[in-house]
């Protein structure tokens, strides 16, 4: 048997998975911290509704270019080195996007930021994956996305406190606190066993298993069902398009699912237009701006309140509560904007169909898909597919953000309408999930792995 080495750092389990969950702050405050700079450069530089998509989608993109780098990347340097230059990218592009004297300049920075949040975000899910025990990833997984809503609650603050001043380039400015608490963090902490064993380094994965799953852990199991795994891929590394191999496939079209509903349910129209669509209805910007801090105050409570149900409900169910959830609400958004008159009763019945849609949303949609798309993909095509989900996801993201300004404008289908529309998305989501999305919960990655190798060479035979 071999003799587990002594870590090199005593690294307890709170501090590894808060660390490895910080990224998720970069995501949500870039996300959110948009909503509260809208509408006083869209006055400044005279913004159209093209042009107010295109500055919010462009972090979108520039993600989309970060996710497809990341497999590559994630194998060469690992997953924490990855995060690590995740946050650099994400400081040089907040600097500049801070100073950016012209809209132009402002895009390209938020371009830059998108890359940085690109390998952030097809990174981390898998690192906590990596790290987690099966009977708490479901947790830990969804506490990345604690930290997303964290990040966008932070932004929703500080747009509310800067809101008096007008100070839109302070707000930009924030996002380089967490990008230099994840890069130090991240000096601190160890590299995924699975990643560590895969290149040879099983001292180095032993210590890690047994700082991450506690000195009661079957080291010995644990580092079998991983060489197992690492055994049967040793043939040839994994590529792009062996996640379209037969047994992999299913996988791939759940993973799509998830990373395409989880933005065309409507998100992040609410995320980074709300105060905008408020201030359209006649609110005030600083109470529009304090509405937004309510919705993200609702995002981070019952976020929160998943990692505790996740596990025991299930990922499924929740999906399929937080669309029902979602439609309901998006459907009452629409009939108060469109029949209920008095720009006071509109703003406050909005409000409350926006907290409870968000309820939704957390619920299911929120935390559970990056448990998920973490969760389905072999460990060879684990970095491939991610990354794949994750370009497949911030294009979404990119084309919600772009296109909702266009089709919210009064002279397209209006506010009340866009809601109608998300609405008919999330009965479509609710049919293909029930279809499709298999359950997860309490199975440890190679337990998922060798029993779809199994159940596919079985069907193989008959």
């Amino acid at each position: 048997m071999t003799r587990t080495a002594p870590p090199r750092r005593t690294i307890g389990r709170v501090t590894l998975y808060f660390f490895g969950a910080l990224g998720g702050i970069l995501f949500g405050y870039d996300l959110g911290v948009i909503s509260g700079v809208l509408p006083f450069i869209g006055k400044l530089w005279s913004l159209s509704s093209w042009d107010k998509g295109v500055i919010t989608a462009s972090i979108s993109f520039g993600a989309v270019v970060g996710a497809l780098c990341s497999p590559r990347v994630n194998e060469w340097l690992g997953r924490r080195r990855t995060i690590m230059a995740a946050a650099v990218v994400v400081v040089a592009g907040t600097l500049a996007a801070t100073f950016s004297p012209t809209f132009t300049l402002l895009v390209v920075s938020r371009l830059v930021i998108g890359v940085g949040i690109g390998f952030s975000s097809s990174t981390v899910p898998t690192y906590l994956s990596e790290l987690a025990p099966a009977r708490v990833r479901g947790a830990m997984g969804a506490l990345n996305q604690i930290f997303i809503v964290l990040g966008i609650l932070i932004a929703f603050l500080v747009s509310y406190g800067l809101g008096s001043s007008g100070n839109w380039r302070l707000m930009f400015a924030g996002a380089i606190v967490p990008a230099v608490v994840l890069f130090a963090g991240l000096t601190l902490l160890p590299e995924t066993p699975r990643w560590l064993l895969k290149n040879g380094r099983e001292d180095e994965a032993r210590s890690v298993l047994v700082s991450s799953h506690g000195g009661s852990a079957d080291i010995d199991r644990e580092v079998a069902a991983i060489r197992e795994v690492i055994r049967l891929d040793t043939e040839q590394k994994g590529r792009i398009r062996d996640l379209w191999a037969p047994w992999v496939r299913p996988m791939l079209v759940v993973a799509l699912l998830l990373a395409v509903g989880q933005q065309f349910s409507g998100v992040n129209a609410v995320n980074a237009y709300f105060p905008t669509m408020l201030i359209s209805l006649g609110f005030a910007t600083q109470a529009a701006l304090l509405s937004g801090v309510l919705l993200g105050v609702t995002k981070f409570l019952f976020t929160a309140w998943v990692v505790f149900v996740v596990d025991r409900w299930g990922r499924k169910p929740l999906l399929l509560i937080g669309n029902v959830i979602m439609v309901l609400t998006l459907l009452g958004a629409g009939l108060v904007v469109l029949n209920v008159h008095g720009t006071g009763l509109v703003g406050v019945l909005m409000l409350i169909m926006m907290v409870l849609y968000l309820v939704g949303y957390e619920l299911g949609w929120g935390a559970v898909v990056w448990v998920m798309m973490s969760e389905v993909f072999p460990l060879r095509e684990r970095a491939a597919g991610m990354g794949v989900a994750s370009v497949v996801l911030w294009a979404a993201t990119g084309v919600v953000s772009a296109v909702f300004p266009l089709m919210s404008d009064p002279k397209a289908l209006g506010i009340g309408g866009s809601m109608f529309v998300f609405a008919g998305v999330n009965v479509v989501l609710f049919v293909l999930t029930k279809w499709l999305v298999p359950e997860t919960k309490g199975r440890s990655l190679e337990e998922i792995e060798l029993d779809l190798r199994a159940r596919t060479h079985l069907r193989a035979k008959v």
